[in-house]
């Protein structure tokens, strides 16, 4: 019998090992798994290298794995902002390698590596450092740059609902990265906030089928920095 659902984040991370590429969802404060990644703290992996949309926030969730110094490099779009003093520290002292990655790319190459294109040509960053020392074409007389998919060892995403096959959906714009990040990582884990027996989940409502999903942890609702599940009054 088909069943996903790991008993705990320390079940569910058991497998992530040094040197790992993890693939994490979220948008701003919007879908970032924090249970993951506090347990991916605990778990003592080292040497990684973190893909994200962003570099963190605050002194909590991938600002707090940075701060362990147990992150060798960043892929992201957006490394700077008004609370990224972790990411801001460890990069101008040497200890934090930095990918930037235009944001459309950045999607763009996570679903090219769970649909298998081996590379893709994108108009986005000709004539800018980003596309230095990079494969450039023109094609209809337009400029591109060669990009290639960025796979992942593990990606850890937040869903709203799940069931046992690993069947997911999510919730507005919690959705994200979560997708394809399911589908460009070897082993996919997922919190959940409502296990729901088979059948249950609407097949037209299903956003990420169980086939991308390695195992799902039920987490409970908790408020979001920048409101996110309103703390009831």
């Amino acid at each position: 019998m088909i069943n996903k659902i790991a008993d705990s984040v320390a079940q569910a991370l058991s497998g992530v090992k040094d040197g790992a590429t993890v693939l994490i969802g979220g948008f701003g404060t919007a879908g970032i798994p924090m249970e993951l990644i506090d347990g991916l703290i605990e778990h003592g992996a080292r040497d990684l290298t973190v893909v994200n949309n962003n570099a963190g926030n605050g002194e909590e969730g991938l600002a707090a794995l940075l701060k362990t110094g147990r992150v060798r490099k960043i892929i992201c779009s957006f490394p700077r902002q008004v609370d990224s003093q972790v990411f801001d520290g460890l990069y101008r002292s040497g200890q934090l390698e930095l990918e930037l990655v235009p944001q459309g790319n950045l999607a763009e190459r996570l679903r090219a590596a769970g649909a298998g294109i081996g590379a893709f040509f994108c108009p986005t960053a000709y004539g800018t450092e980003l596309a230095a020392g990079k494969e450039t074409r023109e094609i209809n007389g337009k400029h591109y740059v060669l990009e290639y998919p960025i796979h992942g060892d593990v990606a850890l995403i937040k869903a709203e609902q799940g069931d046992r096959w690993g069947n997911l959906n999510f919730r507005m714009s919690a959705r994200n990265f979560g997708p394809v990040m399911a589908m460009a990582a070897r082993h996919t884990v997922a919190t959940v906030h409502e296990i729901v027996e088979l059948g249950q989940l609407d097949p037209e409502s299903i956003v990420t089928p169980g086939i991308f999903v390695s195992q799902i942890v039920r987490v409970d609702r908790v408020a979001t920095q920048a409101g996110g599940i309103k703390k009831a009054a």
